[in-house]
């Protein structure tokens, strides 16, 4: 080992919350077993947040503070800056592009940039030869980047796909355990720490939307396309739905799927039933997991917490250890120009079977005018339950489809779309296969 690779790794810290405090109790406890790992020391040299007078529990008067947050990057003293900020935009991709000119690595956990802005910013590491990682961006402590990146570069991907938000699973699982409505279990999940203030881009599937883009890309050497990913979240489910779930034999999960097909690049999150033997199904709790299917090694599966100080900064410590060594390739696991534009792929085609819930009217012949509808646009029905009356009056009618295009269905709820026998928005949900 030469005299350079003994030098410590100095480290700039952006953003020091909940995050930013568990990188540095990490280094701190771990300090002899990261140097041995790394073959040098890592250590943090300069921070910069907010607040500076914040207590966080953790010593920063022995770093450096720079009140210039986008400034760390050009520092003379500082080999990689951390990036734990947030924002698609504004400081933290400010200070992304500000670092990688300076000839610096950048590690960070904001999947909301690396989903918008990362192919730009990969072009920028690579031309400066210089890290970009993000490990942290999906599913917190799980090594599910390096699994694509390292362990499965081998295979051709056919799919990847899972629970890619804990506040979503966190609700959906409580509202399964103890049969209630999604209105008062988010309440408690904000009470408690899982769910923001604001909750949106965690329950219409946003958050889930930026990793399923990234993984994607990782997954199948596709130029990242956020705005391609279709996503809708679980506002809408019920509680009777994940009964009527139940006694079919599966569980209402929020699932990110990618797949890369003949058609083209299809990404989409949307609330699923999971068969109870599919491993998904078990996944409880604010926990997040991963399934990468590919063609020599098969099914794997990813798991673990994906968020919460400990996981995300132990995700990030390992970005910085795989720096301390040289040990780093592009950041998409291909070089940039390598990377393939893809179009976002019709889903009309997708044959799937799916579950279709209306809330409609108590009278006679709604039953008859939805199953009409079906017939009419091509739809096949498998089984079809009606359950007693809903607080305004009304009954839920659920029913499950024979496998068939998507577009069958699509048609079949236009043509229900402004029908005084529906009393509420219809709510279609895919079955997983």
């Amino acid at each position: 080992m030469g005299p350079a690779m003994t030098k410590p790794l100095r480290i700039a810290l952006a953003g020091l919350g909940t995050v930013g405090g568990g990188v540095i109790r990490l280094i701190d406890a771990n300090r002899d077993l990261i140097a041995r790992r790394a073959g040098r020391t890592i250590e943090i040299v300069a921070v910069s947040a907010r607040d500076r007078a914040k207590d966080r529990g953790v010593d920063i008067g022995r770093f450096a503070w720079v009140d210039d947050t986008t400034a760390l990057g050009r520092l003379d003293e500082v080999d990689v800056v951390v990036e734990l900020v947030g924002g698609s935009d504004g400081p933290a991709l400010t200070l992304a592009r500000a670092t990688l000119a300076a000839g610096k690595g950048f590690v960070t956990a904001n999947k909301a940039m690396i989903a918008h802005h990362g192919l730009e910013l990969a072009r920028a590491a690579e031309a400066a030869k210089v890290a970009l990682k993000f490990e942290a961006a999906v599913a917190g402590g799980i090594p599910v980047i390096k699994g694509l990146r390292e362990g499965a570069a081998a295979n051709e991907i056919a799919r990847v796909y899972g629970i890619l938000n804990g506040t979503c699973n966190f609700i959906l699982s409580k509202m399964e355990a103890e049969g209630r409505d999604f209105a008062d279990v988010l309440g408690e999940a904000q009470a408690l720490g899982f769910a923001e203030a604001d909750p949106s881009f965690d329950i219409d599937g946003v958050d889930a939307a930026h990793k399923l883009s990234i993984l994607a890309s990782l997954a199948f050497g596709t130029q990242p396309a956020f705005g391609d990913v279709r996503a809708s979240g679980i506002r809408d489910v019920l509680a009777a739905d994940i009964a009527e779930a139940a006694a079919l034999g599966y569980r209402i999960r929020l699932l990110g799927i990618a797949e890369s097909t003949r058609d083209g690049l299809f990404q989409r999150v949307h609330p699923h039933l999971v068969p109870t033997g599919h491993p998904l199904a078990h996944v409880m709790g604010a926990t997040n997991a991963v399934v990468a299917e590919g063609n020599f090694v098969g099914r794997l599966l990813f798991q673990g917490a994906g968020a919460g100080d400990g996981p995300t900064a132990s995700a990030v410590v390992a970005d910085l250890i795989d720096i301390a060594r040289g040990e780093y390739g592009p950041p998409y696991a291909m070089p940039a120009a390598a990377l393939v534009a893809q179009h976002a792929a019709d889903t009309g085609d997708r044959l799937g079977r799916a579950y279709v819930r209306f809330t409609v009217a108590d009278k006679v012949g709604v039953l008859a005018e939805i199953a009409a509808a079906m017939r009419d646009a091509g739809v096949s029905i498998e089984s079809l339950m009606q359950r007693g009356r809903v607080t305004d009056g009304s009954v839920l009618v659920a029913i499950v489809t024979h496998e068939g295009p998507e577009r069958a269905i699509a048609r079949a709820l236009e043509a229900l779309r402004g029908s005084p026998s529906l009393t509420g928005q219809p709510l279609w949900m895919h079955i997983l296969s």
